[in-house]
């Protein structure tokens, strides 16, 4: 039930255009479901890289593993990040759709691109800096890397890693930073500003690629713009899609 305001009293600020009223209201499972999401995925990391790098050392060159499911298996705890918040949605909110706008309407796409336009070029330009300074001697290889290396022209299975980086990883991305964890702070009144600087943090330090925090945090700025301005997730989903299109192109054209 609405509250009417006493008199004297101010009058509570209406919500935004678009905004999605239910993720205001996440604060008693958000933070719940974003470290329920950020443990599983840490967790599956280290069991994974206890199996892999195990299948991946010495193994018979005549009878070499299977490296395309290997490829696949890189991202599978990335899934996990977006299942927290998702569980804790259908069980304690309104489901993803109605707690966070998951699906995009026409105006998260438009918000969205333009912002995920803003993410390529503040990339591109921190980019050319840190060269500038560092002479390219700082980039840290990743496990992506190795993996894409020795799934060198297996192109079924690089496409799905490409696809997953296009689509997979913003969904499950998105649904813990700027869903779970971005409700859970709105609902205590932290400023926009406040809660927008935090969670493209968050986002930066999520990549454990020291090398370009710097970049991933000004990206996380411009994707958060687009979650601030519609209040949806779905416009963030968008923006992170269109950031990560050039490194799933690079990913699959790795096995050319």
């Amino acid at each position: 039930m609405d509250h009417e305001p006493r008199p004297g009293e101010p009058a509570q600020p209406s919500p935004s255009p678009g905004l999605v009223t239910g993720s205001a209201q996440a604060a008693h499972w958000g933070f719940l479901g974003f470290f329920v999401g950020l443990g599983g995925y840490h967790l599956l990391t280290l069991v994974l890289t206890a199996v892999l790098s195990g299948r991946l050392s010495g193994f018979d060159a005549a009878e070499p593993p299977a490296l395309g499911p290997l490829l696949l298996l890189a991202f599978l705890p990335n899934v996990l990040l977006g299942l927290g918040p998702a569980v804790l949605s259908w069980w304690r909110g309104r489901g993803p759709r109605r707690d966070f706008g998951v699906l995009p309407n026409w105006r998260d796409i438009r918000v969205g691109l333009a912002s995920g336009g803003f993410s390529l070029l503040a990339a591109w330009a921190l980019g050319v800096v840190l060269f500038q300074v560092h002479g390219g001697s700082t980039r840290e290889s990743t496990p992506l890397d190795s993996l894409s290396a020795l799934a060198d022209e297996q192109t079924v299975w690089l496409a799905a890693a490409a696809l997953f980086l296009l689509l997979g990883a913003p969904l499950t991305e998105e649904l813990l930073v700027r869903g779970a964890l971005w409700g859970a702070l709105e609902h205590y009144r932290i400023p926009r500003s406040v809660v927008l600087a935090l969670t493209s943090l968050i986002f930066a330090f999520l990549h454990e690629e020291s090398w370009r925090t710097l970049s991933l945090f000004a990206q996380g700025i411009a994707i958060g713009w687009a979650r601030m301005v519609t209040g949806r997730i779905g416009a963030s989903i968008v923006a992170h899609a269109a950031n990560n299109l050039v490194p799933a192109l690079d990913v699959y054209l790795s096995g050319g």
